[in-house]
């Protein structure tokens, strides 16, 4: 049956709830990532943020300083967290929730709440917020303790066993090799000579001559046997690497060679979108050209026309005032 996963509010990795954090709702990781650290007014652990972060200060009252203002000393518990009134958030729900406050039997200060429930006790006791907080670190600690002592323990026994162990298996080798002594001297003695005993080269270089009834050869083999598949593994990862970094050269080879393409692509295409936009401007000019000349063809007639008309206004004007004369004398005369 698949156990519901619930996700870090942090990394959103997937865990078990028993696994997150109480508070935030975060991993072993992101906790281990950001420490933990006390807030300066209302003095409950949070997390910072970010690992460069020196803010003491929790999100809470960071906005509660920003919306009213620097808290004051509460009444009852003295910490600096009353940002309305003379009692600070906690300590105003737990009197409207359980009444008014009582003397702790740990600090003695009127600043514990009487929840009528032995269950809520700590160790039988009625404290304060602070000093119930105190006393369940200082648990967690002991208990932090017990365990590295029992571990600690279990290793040093764990060691003594198989130290046990080695020496058992020693005493129970040197009767069996005292025996095969024997039964050499006894073929020596009677003349048997059997097949020549095998030899084995040793770490330094030098031969041993072995035994084919002892069990050093046997431990020889064994050795020489771990040793090959110790190097088989050694080969296989190697070939894997191997593989592993052919296919990055063949990734990094095909992505070069689809980059390089579009390169010559977008450089082949700019060189085009250029010599476009060099004909379309020469185009351009030229028409330009043949617009002036025209216009100034137009101009030097316009010019020429103008002198000629003025030639022949002049000219009547002349003729005009020829005529007048003519005209005055003519009447004086009859």
């Amino acid at each position: 049956m698949s156990t519901a996963l619930f996700a870090c509010s942090r990394c959103f990795a997937r865990y078990q709830f028993e696994e997150l954090s109480s508070g935030q709702q975060l991993c072993k990781e992101c906790r281990g990532a950001f420490p933990v650290v006390k807030c300066t007014y209302c003095r409950s652990e949070f997390q910072q943020t970010s690992k460069g972060s020196t803010s003491t200060i929790c999100k809470k009252c960071e906005q509660n300083v920003k919306a009213y203002g620097k808290p004051s000393a509460c009444e009852y518990c003295n910490i600096i967290a009353a940002f309305i009134g003379n009692k600070c958030q906690r300590c105003s729900n737990s009197e409207a929730k359980y009444g008014p406050p009582v003397n702790c039997e740990q600090c003695k200060q009127k600043c514990a709440f009487d929840r009528q429930d032995d269950d809520k006790k700590v160790d039988g006791k009625l404290l304060c917020w602070l000093c119930t907080l105190s006393f369940k670190r200082a648990l967690a600690k002991t208990k932090q303790g017990n365990a590295d002592r029992k571990a600690h323990l279990k290793m040093v026994n764990h060691s003594k066993t198989k130290s046990k162990e080695k020496s058992s298996r020693s005493s129970h080798k040197r009767p069996h090799r005292e025996r095969v002594d024997l039964e050499k001297l006894k073929s020596l003695e009677q003349g048997d000579q059997g097949p020549p005993p095998k030899t084995v080269k040793n770490n330094a270089g030098g031969r041993l001559d072995l035994d084919p009834n002892s069990s050093d050869h046997v431990v020889a083999m064994t050795q020489l046997k771990e040793k090959i598949a110790s190097l088989q593994k050694q080969i296989s990862m190697k070939d894997s690497q191997l593989l592993n970094k052919d296919k990055m050269i063949t990734e990094l080879k095909a992505q070069h060679f689809t980059n390089e393409n579009e390169m010559r692509n977008k450089m082949q295409k700019t060189q085009k979108e250029h010599d476009e936009k060099v004909d379309f401007m020469n185009q351009k000019i030229s028409g330009l050209l043949k617009e002036v000349a025209t216009l100034s063809k137009s101009q030097s007639r316009k010019g020429k026309n103008n002198s000629a008309v003025g030639a022949t206004t002049a000219a009547l004007l002349a003729t005009e005032n020829s005529n007048s004369g003519s005209g005055t004398d003519s009447p004086s005369l009859v």
